[in-house]
């Protein structure tokens, strides 16, 4: 383990239902604040780590890379399917900006595919720490050059994302978590002040930013192709035809585009 055993020094559970059975990812194309982009890798984060979570934010990208590591030993299959249908830029998760892009990305590399959806989005996937250190790892194919990309030309694909905004609720965790106040991590995360950190959170983007700005997003989204109803609610994604006529599941370093 990079961070995990460090972290949770007793030990920490997870799932028993997850063991020995196959699973399926369905990430979203988006950035983050933490870890420039979040795909497949980082979707085991919320399965996996049900107790405390907060606590790894300091150390994001090996908790990512360790959590794919366990992946590897419970699940006998791992799959991804990634939507970028509507993708988000900007400070995400909860504030970004979407595009319809009217792409999915299918694989059983996890690496893979979270390098190709970086490169989509106008990033150096091995810039990315976690897609790096899994790619040195052996966990997964992180260089583009290396992934046979089946199905459309991403070559020149370049969204021109951004990844350096932040909220000013995630300005905030970062001073915790790497700048100024890391001295006062353990006395925030691990005490019942973070649960102030918590309502601060709800507050800011429950309170302040989803009225001001989200839900003007949301109804300009909602006008698209992709929803049939003015009720966010019983809004149905219409999912674009496929480009592409196959997935190919041959090679261990192999992304299939559809």
């Amino acid at each position: 383990m990079l961070a995990l055993d460090r972290i949770y020094p007793d030990g920490f559970q997870i799932p028993e239902t997850f063991i020995g059975k196959n699973i399926l990812h369905l990430p979203t194309m988006k950035t983050h604040v933490f870890t420039t982009i979040t795909g497949a890798m980082k979707n085991a984060f919320g399965g996996l780590l049900n107790h405390n979570r907060h606590w790894t934010h300091s150390a994001i990208h090996e908790t990512l890379v360790d959590l794919l590591q366990i992946q590897k030993q419970i699940h006998p299959g791992i799959f991804a399917v990634t939507d970028g249908t509507f993708a988000g830029d900007g400070p995400g998760p909860r504030a970004m900006r979407w595009h319809a892009k009217n792409v999915i990305l299918a694989s059983a590399d996890q690496v893979a595919i979270d390098a190709v959806a970086a490169k989509m989005m106008g990033f150096d996937p091995l810039s990315i720490k976690f897609i790096w250190m899994a790619h040195e790892m052996g966990l997964g194919c992180g260089d583009i050059r290396d992934i046979e990309i089946v199905g459309s030309d991403i070559s020149d694909t370049n969204w021109n994302f951004s990844s350096g905004e932040n909220t000013l609720f995630s300005s905030g965790q970062k001073s915790v978590y790497w700048g100024p106040f890391k001295p006062l991590e353990n006395a925030i995360a691990r005490s019942p002040l973070v649960n102030l950190a918590i309502a601060a959170s709800n507050l800011y983007h429950n309170g302040y930013w989803l009225p001001v700005k989200g839900r003007s997003r949301v109804q300009s989204a909602l006008q698209t192709d992709g929803a049939t109803s003015s009720n966010p609610t019983r809004t149905k994604k219409i999912l674009p035809p496929i480009v592409g006529g196959r997935i190919s599941m041959s090679a261990s370093c192999q992304l299939a585009f559809v």
